[in-house]
This record gives structure tokens, sequence and C-alpha cells, in this order.
């Protein structure tokens, strides 16, 4: 019961973390670095670029993580260049939210990156 409580209160507050981050005008820096996270953690992108005013994401997503070494430099991943549309940026970043343990972890430590709430990351 307290584990389920936890994961919507990771989620509810990842929602409001990305409606605060998506204001009208201009996004600053440090929400741009929140947006590349959330899409790098999603789509397993090695490399992500977000024109907000062209309302367009491209990014390098890696076809296969059995080639990736952490022990050794890897010098060549197979990835593919996309270059995806978004109507509304809040909605297509909540639709990035992913429900698994292992992303509510890093959304966990995401929200105490990017605010002073100190959330367990205990999900079992």
């Amino acid at each position: 019961m307290e584990n389920s409580n936890l994961k919507g209160r990771i989620l509810m507050e990842m929602e409001d973390l990305i409606a605060q981050s998506c204001p009208k005008q201009k996004v600053a820096p440090d929400y741009e670095t929140l947006h590349v996270a959330i899409l790098k953690k999603h789509y397993n992108a090695a490399d992500v670029s977000i024109d907000y005013h062209r309302r367009r994401v491209e990014m390098e997503l890696v076809m296969d993580d059995k080639d990736y070494d952490p022990k050794t430099v890897n010098l060549y991943m197979p990835t593919l260049h996309v270059n995806l549309w978004f109507r509304n940026l809040r909605d297509f970043l909540k639709s990035c939210i992913d429900y698994d343990n292992k992303s509510l972890a890093f959304y966990a430590s995401l929200l105490s990156s990017y605010t002073n709430k100190n959330l367990p990351l205990m999900t079992a």
C-alpha cells in the first residue's frame, strides 16, 4: 500500500515538475537539461537536441545495447537518427514517463535534484 502511494506521489511530482518546466516563453537551461534527461531515458537515446521554436526533437536512438561494454571505450554504437515533431511540449514529455520501478527511481533522483524534496527511493 505504501509503495503504491510512493509511486503515485513520484509520478504526480514529475508531472508537476514537467508542467512547471514548460513555460509559454523561453525554456530555462536547467529545464532543458531535465527535458533531455526524460527523453534520453524513455527513448534510450545517445544524443538529444530540442528545438523549442520549431517544436522538433532530434536524437540518436541506440539500436542494440548488446554492443555496449562499460569496461571499454565504445567507438561504434549502432544508432538511428530520429526527428520528431511535437504539438505540445508538456503533453509530449508526460507521454514519455515510464511506470517501471527502475524509471521511478530515476525520476525520484531527478526530483531531488530539481526540487528540495527528498523522496525515498524504495519502490519494490
